[in-house]
């Protein structure tokens, strides 16, 4: 009986995938989703490489990737939250569902974004 309950609590947990202009973004934005209880954790991966097709044109840019850890009553208002604090017109901000994770760290995600 536990383990259904288990998969329904990790099935509330979020992975956002966020790519900003420079570190300072990132940090940025990542603090202020941590800061403000949507995001429990923010993790940064400067140095990407993005190749994508905007206003019908290949553009090649060095990115950052932003990973932030949330759970899904908290993403509407962290979408909202992300939207303000970005530079770019239309930001990449994907969400991803968790379908398993290690017990201690879901109730960790869920207790540091619980509103």
């Amino acid at each position: 009986m536990a383990a259904p309950l288990m998969k329904k609590s990790a099935a509330q947990v979020l992975v956002i995938l966020v790519t900003a202009v420079n570190q300072e973004e990132a940090v940025r934005i990542g603090e202020g989703m941590v800061n403000a209880k949507l995001a429990a954790c923010a993790n940064i991966i400067p140095g990407i490489q993005s190749i994508y097709r905007w206003e019908g044109k290949v553009v090649k840019a060095q990115e950052v990737l932003l990973i932030l850890k949330s759970t899904k009553p908290r993403y509407r208002a962290l979408e909202k939250a992300i939207k303000a604090m970005h530079t770019y017109e239309t930001p990449e901000i994907i969400a991803l569902s968790v379908k398993e994770g290690l017990d201690r760290y879901i109730v960790w995600v869920r207790s540091e974004t619980h509103s």
